[in-house]
């Protein structure tokens, strides 16, 4: 396919969520890719992440850092492999990479001999402000979810762009997303079930009438809510909150300016 980058755009390198989207790969799982003035950073790079990259020709050497919200698979299974196309199998030391403790602690998703071809690696804390490259990245407050778990805010080139990882709805979320440009939500379920830790399309409303972002993309999706069309469920929850609401789909280009 043709493809060309934009600088300050967020390109959806797969939008599948949840065990079953994933392992059919009935929609890609290989994270979100964001230029942002330029500087280049991954999030959340699950299985196929480098098949997507390769695919529409962007170069994961020019990567500034991989940020990882969680440990579980769907986010994380490309993490070695990204690391590996980032440093040139590790003949460029080259990028950050940010995650969680316990995504590093006793089952680590990263391998030892990894480490030492990344500029640095950092545990991430809970309400925090990092300088990737120049870019301001905050991490949010713990979400609620099986693992640890944090979205991320991302301040560049005049916006701010809010990224809502996995999680159960809780009171503080619109207050921790205000102000946000555009706020990319994983809205894995159609409606909520009390035993899974994670957004359904009535949280995602509830989510963007509070925080109030420009717009709000739509993505991770499960198979449920796959079934009953993301997209017919964003206009849905556009029409509910009067605010712009897109369903992300593999490969969108979402320019910023």
């Amino acid at each position: 396919m043709s493809y060309t980058e934009e600088t300050n755009s967020i390109t959806f390198l797969g939008t599948g969520g949840a065990r079953f989207m994933v392992s059919r790969q009935i929609l890609a799982s290989g994270g979100i890719w964001l230029n942002l003035d330029g500087k280049r950073f991954l999030i959340d790079p699950g299985p196929g992440s480098i098949v997507q990259v390769c695919r529409l020709g962007l170069n994961p050497e020019n990567l500034s850092a991989i940020l990882l919200s969680h440990r579980h698979l769907d986010h994380s299974g490309d993490v070695n492999v990204m690391i590996e196309a980032m440093t040139q199998g590790g003949f460029n030391k080259n990028g950050h990479f940010l995650a969680p403790e316990d995504a590093l602690d006793n089952e680590p998703v990263i391998y030892s001999y990894l480490r030492p071809f990344l500029n640095d690696l950092t545990v991430l804390e809970e309400e925090h402000e990092y300088n990737l490259d120049g870019i301001k990245v905050f991490t949010t407050r713990r979400h609620q979810h099986p693992v640890e778990t944090y979205g991320f805010i991302f301040e560049s080139c005049g916006k701010r762009i809010g990224y809502v990882s996995d999680t159960r709805y809780f009171e503080d979320m619109p207050q921790i997303y205000a102000g946000c440009d555009v706020l990319i939500i994983n809205v894995v379920l159609r409606e909520s079930i009390e035993r899974i830790y994670h957004l359904s399309i009535a949280d995602a409303a509830k989510l963007i009438s509070g925080a109030k972002p420009k717009t709000a993309i739509l993505t991770h999706f499960g198979l449920q809510l796959f079934r009953a069309d993301p997209a017919r469920m964003a206009a849905k929850v556009e029409t509910e909150t009067g605010i712009p609401v897109i369903a992300a789909a593999d490969d969108l280009l979402f320019k910023l300016e």
